[in-house]
Order: structure tokens, then C-alpha cells, then sequence
């Protein structure tokens, strides 16, 4: 599992809209702090609560120069009509195939929920250099992480 202290990975993907953009973690890299915040599934109540709690906050981190990123399988549809459902205004970057999750070793199964293959929630701030400066994994899908410790690594990154 990726921990503080580690070289974050880096990977590409899809970008959360209905326009399949393509996304590449290297190229957030550099610019300021960013925020990796994985999570199991749009719509999903804990999952509207952590990334609602996020853009209630965005403004926080965007004056210490953070760019927050929502992390899951969902599909690039779904992460769309999620952002537009609840107004999220960061990216989500859909990882339907797992390899990112597994990468991060997030991978989880749910399966009384039917669920298999989902992102653990976690949170990893990675510094400009691409160094992971916080990690944060959930013990209990359900538990959100600490926004204030967040923020705080954030400013000290």
C-alpha cells in the first residue's frame, strides 16, 4: 500500500465527464499540492458525504493551492452526472479497471452490496515533488477521513 513517505504513482485514465477526456496524474504533478481521494461509489450516501464535504472546502484548498481529485470505478458517465447532481466543481477521474485502485492497494469487495473491485476510501496528499505527504485509508468504508488533517498537510506540503 502507498504510504506517506513513498513516491506517489502515477497513471492515466479517464476523466469524469461524459467527453471521455483522458487524464494523466503526471501532469497534475508540480503544480501545487493535490489531492487524491479515492472512494467506493458515486451516490452512494458516505461517498456524497466526503466528496459534498470536499467542494464545501474547496475553496480552502485552493488558497493553499491544492487541486483535489475524486478517485473510482464508477464509470465516466456516472462520476459526470455525479458531479453535476451535487455540484462538485474538482475532477473525478474514473479507474474502471482498477488498475490505479490496485496499484494504491485500495482494492476492496463488498459483496452482501454486490460489489467487487471498489476503492477502499482513502486520502493521499502528494507534494510537488510527487511525494506522498499524508495518507489516510479507512478502516470502515463508511468512516470519511479528517478534512482539517487534510488541510493541514496540504499547507505543509
Amino acid at each position: 500500500m502507498v504510504s506517506t513517505g513513498d513516491s506517489a504513482p502515477t497513471f492515466t485514465a479517464t476523466l469524469g465527464t461524459s467527453d471521455h477526456e483522458d487524464f494523466d496524474l503526471a501532469d497534475r504533478i508540480g503544480d501545487g499540492p493535490v489531492v487524491l481521494a479515492f472512494f467506493p461509489g458515486a451516490f452512494t450516501p458516505p461517498c456524497t458525504n466526503e466528496m459534498v464535504a470536499l467542494q464545501d472546502r474547496l475553496g480552502e484548498f485552493e488558497d493553499a493551492g491544492a487541486t483535489i481529485l475524486g478517485v473510482s470505478a464508477d464509470s465516466p458517465f456516472s462520476q459526470d452526472a455525479f458531479c453535476e447532481h451535487h455540484g462538485l466543481e474538482f475532477d473525478l477521474v474514473s479507474d474502471m479497471d482498477g488498475d490505479t485502485i490496485r496499484e494504491y492497494g485500495l482494492e476492496m469487495d463488498i459483496p452482501d452490496l454486490g460489489l467487487y473491485g471498489n476503492a477502499n476510501r482513502a486520502v493521499f496528499v502528494i507534494d510537488e515533488a510527487g511525494t506522498v505527504v499524508y495518507d489516510w485509508v479507512a478502516d470502515d468504508p463508511t468512516n470519511e477521513p479528517d478534512y482539517d488533517a487534510v488541510l493541514d498537510a496540504v499547507e505543509s506540503a
